[in-house]
């Protein structure tokens, strides 16, 4: 398997029918952007339908987020990684990431306060020290952005939720192969171990 050559489609207008009622607090909150890199980037164009709305999107949260004094953490995949390191990964997705591909896009670029993760698996809290740090800030909010929601992110939001870490997807903010898959990763954060928020509500909260 591996990414999708082209991707575009429209966000999905799917009823989440979120089970909580959570709220993004500005003093609990962490702000994740994860694996806006270059490579999982290329299959989509970027003028167009989903990323001509998530990238803007990602950008806002991210004003906010340091506006508001939100730490904020990226995920990025190292290139050229061992075979051993990427383990199981290689049997689904390949060797993965080049040297060249492995930046976070520009319109994305992290802030010197930022603070930038090693990623290895489909979790942002696998093999990082992800946990720790929002411990030691004393957060436990995550607000997670980027792609690819029926991948990362949502296993993200689930291993959030089993360390008691409340977790926001934001709707708007994040991006799949298909609009099918963002819809059903969407539902079931919703559903099963999270919010699913949008970028509005979200900056509204952060105020």
């Amino acid at each position: 398997m591996s990414l999708p050559k082209t991707v575009a489609y429209d966000l999905p207008e799917v009823d989440c029918a979120d089970t909580v009622e959570w709220t993004p607090d500005p003093a609990r909150a962490v702000l994740l952007i994860h694996d806006m890199q270059e490579h999982f980037v290329r299959p989509f164009e970027r003028d167009q339908q989903p990323l001509a709305t998530v990238v803007p999107n990602i950008a806002a949260l991210l004003d906010a987020a340091r506006v508001a004094g939100v730490p904020v953490v990226y995920t990025a995949q190292p290139g050229d990684q061992d075979p051993e390191e990427r383990a199981l990964l290689i049997d689904f997705w390949g060797p993965g990431l080049s040297p060249e591909n492995e930046a976070i896009i520009d319109e994305l670029a992290p802030a010197d306060s930022d603070v930038l993760l090693t990623k290895w698996r489909y979790s942002a809290f696998a093999k990082s020290d992800l946990a720790d740090r929002m411990r030691t800030w004393g957060r436990d909010q995550l607000v997670i952005a980027g792609i690819y929601a029926h991948i990362g992110i949502m296993t993200t939001a689930l291993d959030a939720f089993m360390r008691d870490i409340q977790p926001f997807v934001v709707r708007d903010a994040v991006a799949d192969f298909s609009a099918d898959e963002h819809a059903r990763a969407l539902q079931y954060v919703a559903g099963r171990c999270g919010r699913v928020e949008t970028t509005d509500s979200v900056r509204e909260a952060l105020r």
